[in-house]
C-alpha cells in the first residue's frame, strides 16, 4: 500500500512478520544486503518536505508498518498490514542472526547505550555475536566521510546486520548509502529501539502499547520536543485518511 502524496508517496511493500521474516532468512542465507524501514507518521510529515529522506526511502529494499495510525489507514483502504514497530523487531532479528550464525552491529545512540544493549541482547539471544558497534559523534553526516569509514568497518567486522538508531531521516538516508558501500550488509532502521534494551529510555507499560497510547507516554517524557512532532501528525492524517479511502 502507498502513503502519502502522488510526488512523496511510499509503499510498504511487506504486509505482514510470517513474509518479512522469510525475506530477511532467504538474504541472510543467500548472504545478500537489504535495507529495511519501518513507516510512521512522523516519517510521512517528513517525506513531502524533505528530497533526501524520500530518496533514501524509496531505496529501501523492505518497508513495514510501524504506528498503529499506519496500520488503521491500510484497513480503510482495504489493504490491511501487520503492525511491526522497529522496537519490537530487534530482539526477534537477533535470534534469526543466532539461528543462522550471522554477527550483528549496533551503531548509533551512544556507547553507553550501545554497550548496555548489546549486554542485554547476548544474554537473551544465546550464541549471538555482536561483532562491532559505534555511536557517532554529535552533528553526524551520514552521506560523509565519517559513515564511509563506517561502512568499511562493517565490511571488515563480518557484520551481516547492522541496526541503525539515529533517527529520522538520518538512520534512512545512512541505510540508503549502505545498500552501495557495504552491499553484503542488511540495515534496520530501528529508532530508540537499543536504548529501550539498555534502560537509557523507559519505554511505554505494555498496557498503554496495547490501547494504542504509547504516544502519549512518549508525549509525557518529553512534552517539549514530542507535543510539536505529534502535533504535526495529527495535522496530516485527515488527507491520509481521504487517500485510504480512495484507495479502497
Amino acid at each position: 500500500m502507498k502513503f502519502g502524496p502522488i510526488s512523496s508517496a511510499v509503499e510498504v511493500n511487506v504486509p505482514t512478520r510470517d513474509a518479512l521474516f522469510r525475506a530477511l532468512k532467504d538474504r541472510l542465507r543467500a548472504g545478500t544486503g537489504f535495507a529495511l524501514a519501518t513507516l510512521n507518521l512522523d516519517h510521512l510529515t517528513k517525506l513531502s518536505h524533505d528530497p533526501a529522506f524520500l530518496r533514501a526511502y524509496r531505496a529501501h529494499d523492505l518497508v513495514v508498518a510501524d504506528g498503529r495510525p499506519v496500520v488503521w489507514l491500510s484497513k480503510i483502504a482495504g489493504q490491511p498490514l501487520e503492525l511491526m514497530p522497529g522496537s519490537d523487531l530487534v530482539v526477534p532479528l537477533c535470534e534469526t542472526c543466532a539461528e543462522l550464525g550471522a554477527p550483528v552491529a549496533l551503531v548509533g545512540s551512544s556507547d553507553e547505550a550501545l554497550a548496555g544493549a548489546k549486554e542485554a541482547l547476548t544474554a537473551r539471544v544465546p550464541g549471538l555475536k555482536v561483532c562491532y558497534t559505534h555511536a557517532p559523534p554529535y552533528g553526524f553526516d551520514p552521506t560523509g566521510n565519517a559513515a564511509d569509514q563506517i561502512f568499511a568497518d562493517l565490511t571488515e567486522s563480518g557484520a551481516r546486520l547492522c541496526f541503525i538508531a539515529l533517527g529520522a531521516p538520518k538512520q534512512e538516508i545512512f541505510a540508503a548509502r549502505g545498500r552501495t558501500q557495504a552491499p553484503d550488509v542488511g540495515f534496520a532502521s530501528i529508532g530508540a529501539g537499543l536504548d529501550f534494551l539498555s534502560g537509557h529510555q523507559v519505554r511505554a507499560p505494555r498496557i498503554m502499547r496495547m490501547l494504542a497510547m504509547e504516544w502519549f507516554w512518549r508525549a509525557l517524557q518529553s512534552p517539549a520536543r514530542m507535543v510539536p512532532r505529534y502535533a504535526k501528525c495529527f495535522a496530516i492524517l485527515p488527507g491520509l485518511t481521504i487517500q485510504a479511502l480512495r484507495q479502497r
